[in-house]
């Protein structure tokens, strides 16, 4: 019997997008480590922020003034792929990997990808129309929760077609909420979580179109009104 590894199981958009979290985080650490870039390297992750995070004064000058240039823009995705430090990277991408994984075996590659940007997005502009100042929005997380959202979404319609309690499929979101809110009261906490939460009715949301039959679906119980 041939031995099949761990890794072919993962889709294709998946390991894409981890690796992309691993790349950039590889060159900032080491960066940071003096191995490369020279002094410079030291403030790679800082310049990286400035760049690729976003933030309040970014989702004002979008949404308020109507700044629609691609420096701008392409931060409402960018930010995803910057972490604050190693550690914060690593559990970003374990989770992006992992959930990841169960949503990307059932959605089709590019709606695996669109949940992955539509989540994000979500989480930027929340955060963006609800934190004040420059405070910056970077990490994988809002869009983990999106496949958080698409993984309840999952279940929701499994315990629904098995006749039993749907509001169960929330257990997930409403445990790590729940987290978030403790440590947030023992260590305080930031408007970030409004972001995560954003990412997941986002992610909820568009799986109503972007799972499998999901638009077809759509159509037919917007025909029966």
């Amino acid at each position: 019997m041939a031995i099949q590894s761990p890794v072919n199981a993962i889709p294709p958009v998946v390991t894409a997008l981890v690796l992309i979290v691993v790349a950039v985080e590889l060159t900032l650490s080491a960066g940071a480590m003096g191995l490369v870039g020279g002094p410079g390297g030291i403030g790679w992750r800082l310049q990286a922020l400035q760049e690729y995070a976003v933030s309040p004064a970014v989702v004002d000058y979008v949404v308020m003034r109507g700044d629609l240039s691609l420096d701008l823009l392409k931060r409402f995705v960018t930010y995803a792929f910057v972490h604050g430090s190693f550690t914060d990277a690593l559990f970003g991408g374990a989770l992006l990997l992992a959930l990841g994984k169960f949503v990307g075996d059932v959605f089709h590659p590019a709606a695996t990808l669109a949940l992955f940007v539509v989540s994000a997005v979500a989480g930027a502009l929340a955060f963006g129309l609800v934190a004040d100042g420059t405070q910056p929005l970077f990490g994988a997380y809002p869009a983990v929760y999106g496949f958080i959202g698409a993984f309840t979404y999952i279940l929701w319609t499994r315990i629904g077609q098995q006749g039993g309690q749907q509001i169960k499929a929330f257990r997930l979101i409403g445990f790590l909420l729940a987290l978030q809110l403790i440590f947030a009261l023992i260590f305080g906490g930031t408007m970030r979580w409004v972001a995560d939460l954003a990412g997941f009715a986002a992610g909820f949301g568009a799986s109503i179109i972007l799972a499998p039959g999901g638009w077809d679906a759509l159509l037919g119980r917007l025909r029966q009104r």
